[in-house]
């Protein structure tokens, strides 16, 4: 098993759209990137912290490659948009991939750099960077989405990229139920 972390805006539409990728084995919302030490939702609420929100996956590297789990964080959000994803505004709503080690650096650069140079996006703002800490989300925000499918910010935000996920890469994910 291999771990990669994403952050695209609201940690609750990024991890329901990972979850439904075939070797992906586990999606934790969490806090990365910042200078405080095991903020509260709150804490990184105030962008103060320096942190952005991401999912932190678990995943099975012959099932799913990382360039695959690249392509769906490019898909799932607007890596053009400082600050921003949708309505959700602020710093820790920042597109960012905070790499496990050297190669998944190197390859996440890589692909952005591909993205541009083939004219899919102008501008990506999205930071690559080392992983340096993750921290673990309060419990009441893991797997938000499927214990909230109903929730009018679900509905209208995480549904859309689950649909677009299961869309684009029809092949790649888990049987719906």
């Amino acid at each position: 098993m291999e771990r990669a972390t994403f952050g695209g805006g609201c940690f609750w539409c990024v991890e329901a759209a990972f979850e439904e990728l075939e070797g992906v084995e586990s999606v934790t919302s969490g806090y990365a990137g910042g200078h405080v030490e095991d903020p509260t939702y709150e804490e990184v609420c105030s962008g103060k912290t320096g942190h952005a929100e991401v999912v932190q996956l678990e995943y099975d590297p012959e099932a799913v490659a990382y360039e695959d789990l690249l392509e769906v964080f490019f898909t799932i959000h607007d890596p053009t948009t400082k600050d921003r994803e949708g309505p959700d505004v602020g710093s820790q709503y920042r597109s960012a991939i905070y790499a496990h080690d050297e190669d998944q650096l190197e390859t996440a650069r890589r692909f952005a750099e591909e993205l541009e140079n083939e004219g899919l996006y102008e501008g990506i703002v999205t930071e690559i960077e080392p992983l340096e800490t993750f921290y673990e989300a309060e419990e009441y925000h893991q797997n938000y989405f499927e214990k909230n499918p109903n929730d009018a910010y679900c509905t209208m935000h995480a549904a859309p990229k689950v649909e677009k996920v299961r869309e684009k890469f029809d092949g790649k994910v888990t049987a719906s139920e």
